[in-house]
Formats: C-alpha cells, sequence, structure tokens
C-alpha cells in the first residue's frame, strides 16, 4: 500500500494498480495475483480462510454492539471506532479455548477484556470525568445502577471551551450473539451547569430483563452542551462527548 503524491489524485484501476481514497489519504495499491477459488479451496489457504471466518464474526459482533448502544455512540465516537473496536473483539474471540481455530467465537472468550474501551479516542472518560463513582448490576432484578460521588464540575470536569452546561449519561445492553438481537436501556442526568457548585452523589440508573444470562455491556460518558437563550446546542456536534465501556459482566 502506498500513499497518491502529487497534485492529481486517482480513483479507480489502471492496469494492476488500484487508486481509492481513505481517512489517511489517496492510496494506491498493487491487485492480487492469487485467485479467490484457490483460497477457497487449495489446502495451503486453510490458515486464510480460518482467519477470514474469525475476522467476518468479528465485524458482525462488532457491529451488533456498537447498534445496541447506537443511540449514544452517536454523540462520542472518532473516525476509526469501527476497526479500534474489530481489534479488540478479535482479541476476545482468540481467548476461544474451547472451539478449533476458524469456529472459535466472542461468546466462549474473554468479554471482559473490552472493558475500559473508549469510543471516542479524541475525548477519554479517565482525562474528561475525574468524579469518583461505582457500577453495579443485579441480574436478578435487572437493576444497572451508576453512582457518582459529590464533585465540582469546574473541578471534576474537564470541559471544552463555550461549554455552559453537561450532561452525564448512562446507558447498558445485554446482547444475544447467537441470535443477533439485544436490549438496551439508557438514563442521564438532567444539564447540569459546569461551575463552581457542587453537586450532590447522584445515582444513574435503569432496568433490563430480570434472571438473565446474557453479557452486559454498560457504557459512561459526558456530553458538553453551550446553551444560549434557552436552546441547547451540543459543542462541536459531540466530538468533545467521552463514552466509555466501564462494565462487561459475562455469566
Amino acid at each position: 500500500m502506498a500513499k497518491q503524491k502529487g497534485i492529481i489524485k486517482l480513483r479507480g484501476t489502471l492496469g494492476d494498480i488500484s487508486f481509492y481514497k481513505t481517512q489517511d489519504g489517496h492510496m494506491a495499491r498493487e491487485k492480487g495475483e492469487i485467485d479467490k477459488s484457490r483460497i477457497e479451496n487449495d489446502p495451503r489457504f486453510r490458515r486464510t480462510r480460518e482467519n477470514g471466518s474469525e475476522f467476518g464474526r468479528a465485524g458482525k459482533t462488532g457491529k451488533l454492539l456498537r447498534d445496541s448502544l447506537r443511540i449514544l455512540i452517536l454523540n462520542a465516537s472518532d473516525s476509526r471506532v469501527v476497526s479500534r473496536l474489530l481489534k479488540e473483539i478479535m482479541a476476545v474471540i482468540k481467548t476461544d479455548l474451547i472451539n478449533p481455530r476458524g469456529e472459535r467465537t466472542v461468546i466462549n472468550g474473554s468479554l471482559n477484556l473490552l472493558q475500559g474501551f473508549e469510543f471516542n479516542n479524541d475525548a477519554v472518560l479517565s482525562q474528561t470525568f475525574y468524579a469518583p463513582y461505582s457500577k453495579a448490576f443485579d441480574r436478578t432484578t435487572g437493576v444497572v445502577t451508576m453512582n457518582v460521588e459529590a464533585f465540582t464540575p469546574m473541578v471534576h470536569v474537564k470541559a471544552p471551551a463555550g461549554t455552559t452546561h453537561f450532561k452525564i449519561v448512562s446507558g447498558s445492553a445485554l446482547i444475544d450473539f447467537k441470535n443477533n438481537s439485544f436490549e438496551m436501556a439508557q438514563n442521564s442526568t438532567d444539564y447540569i451547569v459546569w461551575n463552581g457548585t457542587e453537586q450532590a452523589a447522584m445515582d444513574i440508573g435503569h432496568t433490563l430483563t430480570a434472571n438473565s444470562d446474557l453479557p452486559l455491556f454498560t457504557v459512561l460518558g459526558v456530553n458538553f452542551y453551550q446553551i444560549v437563550n434557552g436552546v441547547n446546542y451540543p459543542l462541536n456536534n459531540g466530538s468533545f462527548n467521552a463514552l466509555t465501556l466501564v462494565q462487561v459482566d459475562q455469566v
């Protein structure tokens, strides 16, 4: 893979060279010479087929996870979130010690490796929100609770220029990877003024199906706003918002 230089940028195919555009710029690469049917049938490409199978499974898993939390991710994600999440899910698949190579799944892997994943690497939660918090999940009742200790916004929240208010958001999803389905619940605080007034301790809770044996994924984040004449404006289309996968609970 090579990066195109010069004034004129090409797209398409010229001979054996393909020209295309990515978020890293205009690129060029030589077309592969290996026939597709050979990769699908030749025993020497067995490892390639195994890797491809697991890569495809990881892609579907990542999409389902993103879809389950989509309403929150839309407000807090960077341009590489898809590829970064895919890399982490591949690491989970490789921890499956039950199935043979090529058939490994996230269900039989260590999903807790995803805990701490940042959906917006441009606004990491630990560098944005410094107030102590704890999390709890009761599978018997299906109740998820985020407990945030008392904090002072200007001390414990690193806000971008122009901020007048912010919200603390949280959401949880029970995901059925076998049937490609999920259940999601979310909640948030009201608009909090970004000033020096201490905020009392608060609980942010939501309820999912009781006694579920599905893996649970919980995110916590901060959304920033500028309120002018009673109208709420998300700052820079949410590029400063943080959202982190703070809890993964796998039976």
